[in-house]
């Protein structure tokens, strides 16, 4: 019965990878299609966040049977339920690169945002997929290197997103309201994706160390 339920365990922190996975090609190809305005890919994207959706369901209600069938203490409890806790934030941020790829979508064949805010658009976008590929490693191994630097990456995105706030309300902004809405919410979208990444490197080092990281989201 031991080994069954490790087994159950394990199988649990596979799926986390495997969701993980899917949410970082999910945010590559979001980013990819915002930034140039890919109809096709965007809705390629749209299209699979009900992939991920379906996988964190599964995951969960595997979690809440482990749950149910084995009443797991101590370290094993801290495993089952985090798992619970990493696979809301993984839907979310699957939901993230969901909303950039409407956007994508939705402005086609227009760019989302103006010109002289695309550089940042790019770095945040980059950072982020950056952090996602990080996220699928430290599930994967509990390096809490690892979850260091995707705190320090978050940082840098808030600073971009702060930026680009500073750039809408600035004088030389003439964008009009649905282009300053746009980028406004585009920010958002790669900034909370950020967040959630940091939020799952906490869950990670609660597992590893027994303490809570007082960095970051």
């Amino acid at each position: 019965m031991r080994e069954l339920f490790q087994q159950e365990l394990k199988e649990l922190q596979d799926d986390l990878v495997e969701i993980a996975g899917l949410v970082h090609q999910q945010m590559a190809d979001a980013v990819t299609a915002f930034n140039k305005s890919d109809v096709e890919l965007a809705e390629s994207v749209i299209a699979r966040d009900d992939q991920i959706d379906t996988a964190v369901k599964e995951l969960d209600e595997q979690a809440i049977a482990i749950l149910a069938r084995q009443s797991p203490v101590a370290d094993d409890l801290r495993l089952v339920v985090s798992a619970l806790r990493i696979s809301s934030s993984l839907e979310r941020m699957g939901d993230m690169a969901e909303h950039l790829a409407q956007l994508a979508r939705y402005r086609f064949p227009d760019k989302v945002v103006p010109k002289s805010v695309r550089p940042i658009f790019k770095d945040m976008g980059k950072l982020d997929v950056e952090m996602a590929a990080m996220l699928v490693e430290l599930l994967k191994t509990n390096d809490l290197v690892l979850a260091e630097k995707i705190r320090d990456e978050d940082d840098r995105v808030d600073a971009l997103h702060l930026s680009v706030f500073e750039n809408v309300l600035s004088e030389g902004w003439s964008a009009g309201a649905e282009t300053t809405v746009d980028a406004t919410l585009a920010s958002r979208y790669l900034e909370r994706f950020a967040d959630h990444a940091v939020s799952i490197s906490k869950k990670v080092t609660y597992l590893a160390t027994g303490e809570w990281a007082n960095s970051g989201a």
